[in-house]
This record gives structure tokens, C-alpha cells and sequence, in this order.
């Protein structure tokens, strides 16, 4: 029995390969357990930084990650206990079998660190959050989203370049040298994306406007969903949803609809020039009584103007920042009551109603 064990297949007895398949067994069914207990361990670090972090979401999120590196970094090291076999010992465009192994195994237990550096980042930001809902401002909500894609984006660059280094051996140093003028060129292929990147951050300090809001620029007005790196997505108010570069959301005049103090309302009425002065001024004085109702701030209600077909009227109103639908159950109010008014003062828009006389002269003679 002891010879069986230590017969020699692939370089390697049978015992030390029971011994790496039982180790790796092991991982696999510990892993579970093991990635949650790491976990949990974790979460008692990070709750002492912040206190009200529920620990289900944060094992949720890193037990996953923590459980594949634990198990691939266990099943690489028992493997690594092995001699590679001289039997499949062969090169790949002069790369021997073995360093290619080793490379690929370095690659993915560095992946699996990221992954895992990516959910913890996850985390955080919903720990931020959180604690921005309480807040109630939107501003930190959007500047925390943006934050967390912008460290996901840099921490997966480190890691590309981890493996670059580590698992292929290139000198990052000499790499970034050697692209330098491969880097030039793409700088300035790649100039708008950068120009956007920048006014993102410029949006996201500046704070013109947030996540919410609801915006018009460039002719286009709509409610504002997400502010990305690149660009900033707004919902439109027919319900098409828009891609705007962040450059041009920054040099762009953008009206914040959200942030004004009150809505206005504009009335411009052409009455008949039959009105006589008493019923204008009764008509005047009974839309300001109309106004009055309403949660209506500093009404306008005035003669404007005396043209040769009409008396121009003009009406105009402001309502504090009230929902739109409201206020245009308000605006409908008001102009039904002003039409109750003019049929009450028996008073006529100007053109409403005319009087087409045709003149025909025949011999000397005029028919009408």
C-alpha cells in the first residue's frame, strides 16, 4: 500500500496529488463558511467607523467575492506544491507551458482581489448613501454615485495594470514610455471624452443643477435621471429619454425649472372696441377680484394698449413653485372665471363677430 502511494505519475506521487485534492476539496466546502466569517470580521472593522450599517447587505455583497479568492488562492497554493510535469513541459511561442500556468494563476487571484476591492467599494457607497437619504439633499446622493464609478474605473486600471506587471511580467514604467507618443494621439483622439470628464466634475462642484431636476437646455426640457461620467441623461416631457454631453451641459445655458421661486402665468386678451370705459373698468377690477381667490402672488391686471381693432389687455400672475398639474388646474380656474366675466359684462373678443357687407355698382346704381 505504501508503494502504491508513492508511485510516481506526471512527475509527482500519487500521495501529493491526494494531498492537493483533498486540500482543494476542503476549500470547496469551507469556503462558504469561511468567506462569511471573513465577513463578519470585516463588518466589525467597518462598524466601528460608522455605526447603523446593516450586516446582511454588507456579507451579501462581499461573501461572494471573498469565497472565489479564498478557494482559488487555496487551490493555487496546494497546486504550486506539485513539480510541473516534464511530460507536458512544452513551449508556446517560446513561452515555457509552466511560466504560462503561473502567470495565468497569478492573473486570477489578483482578479479576485479587485472584484473584491469593487464590492467593499459598493458597500461604502451605499453606506454614504444611506446616510445622504437622510439628509434629504439629492446633491449628495448624485455626488456619491459619481464618486463610486469614478474609484471602480481607477481601481480597475491598478488592477489591469497588477496583472500586466505581475502576472506577464511587462514594466509598466517602460510601457507608459514606449506609448507616449501612442498616448499623445490618443489624448487628442480621445479630447471631447476628457473635455466631458472634466465638466462632469465641474457639474458635480458647481452644482447647477442634480439628479431630479428638471432642466431646459438647448431646447430640450425634461427631468434629469443620471449624471455620468461622459454625459448627463434627462427624461424629456414627451418621455424620450436624451443623452447630453456634460461639456455642452456646462457651456450651455441651462434653465433650472426646479429651483425657481414661482411659476408665472401670462394673459393677453384682444376685446371688442365696443367695450365702453365703465365695463373695461369694471372688467379690470373684477379679474383683480378673480386673482385675489387663489394663492396668487403680485397679479397684473391692465389696459395695455388702445389699437385701431382692439383693446389689448394684458394679464399676468405669479403662484409659489406649486406641481405643474396643479397649476394648470389653477390657470383653468382662472380663465373660466374671467369667461364667466365677460359674459356677464356682455363683453366680446375683438373679431368675434363681424359683418361682411359686399357692394356691387350696377349702371349707375349701388346694391349692398
Amino acid at each position: 500500500m505504501h508503494d502504491f502511494w508513492n508511485q510516481i505519475i506526471f512527475s509527482n506521487p500519487l500521495k501529493n496529488y491526494a494531498g492537493v485534492i483533498a486540500t482543494i476539496l476542503l476549500a470547496l466546502i469551507l469556503k462558504r463558511f469561511l468567506s462569511r466569517y471573513i465577513a463578519g470580521l470585516l463588518f466589525r472593522l467597518v462598524k466601528k467607523v460608522s455605526s447603523g450599517i446593516d450586516k446582511t447587505s454588507f456579507v451579501n455583497l462581499v461573501a461572494a467575492p471573498i469565497s472565489i479568492f479564498l478557494f482559488v488562492f487555496i487551490s493555487f497554493a496546494a497546486i504550486d506544491k506539485l513539480h510541473f510535469p516534464k511530460e507536458i513541459d512544452f513551449d508556446i511561442l517560446e513561452v515555457p507551458a509552466k511560466t504560462i500556468v503561473h502567470n495565468i494563476a497569478i492573473a486570477v487571484i489578483i482578479i479576485g482581489f479587485i472584484w473584491l476591492l469593487l464590492r467593499i467599494i459598493d458597500f461604502i457607497a451605499l453606506i454614504l448613501a444611506r446616510k445622504a437619504n437622510e439628509t434629504g439633499d439629492l446633491r449628495d446622493n448624485q455626488l456619491i454615485v459619481f464618486f463610486r464609478d469614478f474609484l471602480k474605473v481607477i481601481i480597475a486600471i491598478i488592477g489591469i495594470l497588477m496583472v500586466l506587471a505581475l502576472a506577464f511580467n511587462v514594466e509598466v514604467t517602460k510601457l507608459t514610455a514606449g506609448l507616449g507618443l501612442a498616448g499623445a494621439a490618443l489624448a487628442l483622439a480621445a479630447k471631447e471624452s476628457v473635455e466631458n470628464l472634466i465638466a462632469s466634475f465641474i457639474i458635480f462642484f458647481d452644482k447647477p443643477f442634480t439628479a431630479g431636476d428638471v432642466v431646459k437646455v438647448q431646447g430640450i426640457t425634461g427631468n434629469i435621471e443620471k449624471i455620468g461620467l461622459r454625459s448627463t441623461r434627462i427624461r424629456t416631457d414627451v418621455k424620450t429619454y436624451v443623452t447630453v454631453p456634460n461639456k455642452q451641459m456646462v457651456d450651455s445655458i441651462v434653465d433650472n425649472l426646479t429651483l425657481r421661486t414661482h411659476r408665472k402665468a401670462e394673459i393677453r386678451l384682444q376685446l371688442g372696441l365696443s367695450v365702453a370705459p365703465d365695463v373695461m373698468t369694471q372688467f379690470v377690477d373684477g379679474v383683480k377680484a378673480i386673482l385675489k381667490k387663489d394663492p396668487i402672488v403680485s397679479p397684473t391686471v391692465f389696459l395695455n394698449d388702445i389699437a385701431p381693432n382692439a383693446f389689448l389687455v394684458n394679464i399676468d400672475y405669479f403662484t409659489s413653485p406649486i406641481p405643474l398639474d396643479d397649476f394648470n388646474d389653477l390657470k383653468q380656474r382662472v380663465n373660466i372665471e374671467i369667461m364667466q366675466l365677460m359674459k356677464k359684462l356682455n363683453i366680446e373678443i375683438a373679431g368675434a363677430s363681424t359683418d361682411v357687407n359686399v357692394i356691387t355698382k350696377t349702371n349707375d346704381r349701388v346694391i349692398s
